[in-house]
């Protein structure tokens, strides 16, 4: 036994790499979820939901990061003070809706760090009403606790469907990444093409993450420090049916039609703010699922050895072109979607992610976690925005008898001026932008991406 200070190191399982980059003194990065409920919030209700539902789910909902005595960072449990996580705000009274409070206060928590001396997350409880809801319930989570669908898979086994709670909530099929070598052995053209394309992706994404940076322009204001700036959290909802028949009329998938939306949204952004240059680079930076699956996994299933789908971070990044267009009234609202899906196409066929992956494992080995995380904060502050995208269920869910009306998720820590995160749930697409107080104009970007979406549609028909 490894008996060192007190603690038994041989019990006090190690921090992943990809952990260890996620919060280290150059790249702090939360996921904060946001569920809006249809009647007003009994906090007591979700205080013994979060004690009994929430904490068991995952031993690192209940452990520190420590450094032991040989370098070495592990998960050490610690007993969880509930009132040191669970956050109730106060508001001034008589105020009929609480929607810039309500704003203001998201934009305190994104701007903000967690506490190292506890566990990396806490939860707020906003108990005011807003035009679209009687309150809120706020997850901020530690980006090095599990990726995305870790913690949406955590969220989830705390809510149950709220038409029938004794049936399970169904999720859309996901389309996972497969870094698998063995799927491209079929035929000789496409090892040749993906090889081609392997090398041309790793290198271009190379060449981004350390010295080509994306242009100037109003999306990205490239200034230093970005992340611990104030943001503004705005969001813009789809008919899921709407953007299924953009799919059925031009082909692809549903990732391609909103990817052609959002590039779309940003030339007319650009447009609009009087930004008609036509030599920039614009990129952007697309989180992957790398399981290998089909659909959600509970917890339990996760936490199988033997998983397809393990709890933790299993992510990668693609870098993507943005077409920027000097005058878009000539190329049509629907050359957005099609350029997406071809460019999107392209980067499928290619082991560019797989080849990304080892070289961070290297890198870490070699120059060891601290410097991978400045590799990975300079990928993120050399592009123009970040694009994460999750599935959400398709039926109502309710948590600690609190039917849920609306939920969407966004990041905070990027240092970006923008970012884009996507949820689906009930037949609806919500799309959130977290922008640059002061830099980006949130309520014109909003505009442009509702303009966007209503044109594509139209053309689509």
């Amino acid at each position: 036994m490894n008996f060192k200070n007190g603690f038994n190191w041989d019990e006090e399982p190690p921090v992943s790499p990809t952990g260890q980059y996620l919060n280290s003194s150059v790249l702090s990065l939360n996921i904060i979820a946001v569920l809006e409920t249809e009647i007003p919030i009994d906090d007591w209700l979700a205080m013994e939901t979060i004690e009994m539902l929430f904490l068991p789910i995952n031993p690192r909902f209940s452990s520190l990061m420590v450094k032991d005595d040989k370098g070495i960072f592990r998960w050490r449990k610690v007993k969880v003070n509930l009132d040191d996580h669970v956050k109730v705000p106060t508001f001034p009274p008589n105020v009929e809706y609480y929607d810039e409070y309500v704003h203001d206060y998201l934009s305190q928590i994104a701007s903000s760090h967690l506490p190292e001396s506890q566990p990396l997350w806490d939860i707020h409880i906003i108990k005011y009403p807003t035009k679209t809801s009687y309150g809120c319930i706020v997850f901020r989570i530690h980006h090095s606790l599990g990726d995305g669908f870790s913690l949406m898979s955590s969220l989830f086994s705390c809510v149950q469907r709220a038409d029938d709670p004794s049936r399970p909530l169904t999720f859309p099929p996901i389309n996972a990444v497969e870094m698998r070598k063995n799927s491209f052995l079929n035929n000789a053209k496409r090892i040749l093409l993906t090889g081609l394309n392997s090398v041309t992706e790793f290198g271009w994404s190379f060449w981004k993450s350390t010295l080509g940076a994306d242009s100037i322009t109003p999306i990205r204001s490239g200034e230093i420090g970005v992340e611990f700036r104030p943001v503004c959290i705005s969001n813009v909802e789809f008919d899921l049916g709407d953007i299924k028949l953009i799919k059925s009329k031009i082909g692809g998938t549903i990732n391609d039609v909103i990817c052609g939306v959002i590039f779309y949204g940003i030339n007319l952004y650009m447009q609009s703010c009087g930004h008609n240059a036509n030599a920039i680079d614009v990129t952007a930076l697309v989180l992957l699922n790398t399981r290998i699956l089909r659909a959600y996994q509970t917890v339990q299933e996760m936490n199988k050895p033997e998983t397809s789908a393990p709890w933790g971070n299993h992510f990668a990044f693609l870098h993507i072109p943005v077409p920027i267009c000097k005058n878009i009234a000539e190329v049509g609202p629907l050359y957005f979607v099609t350029t997406a899906r071809k460019i999107v196409k392209t980067k499928k066929n290619s082991l560019g992610v797989f080849i990304t992956g080892i070289f961070l494992e290297a890198m870490t080995k070699l120059r060891g976690a601290e410097e991978t995380s400045k590799y990975l904060h300079a990928t993120l502050k050399n592009t123009s925005l970040l694009i994460s995208n999750l599935a959400g269920p398709t039926e109502q869910m309710m948590i600690a008898n609190h039917p849920i009306k609306s939920f969407h998720f966004f990041l905070a820590g990027n240092p970006q001026s923008l970012a884009v995160t996507i949820v689906s749930y009930m037949g609806k697409l919500k799309v959130v932008m977290t922008t640059e107080r002061g830099f980006i104009n949130s309520p014109l970007l909003v505009s442009c991406m509702k303009k966007s979406f209503q044109r594509i549609l139209e053309a689509a028909g």
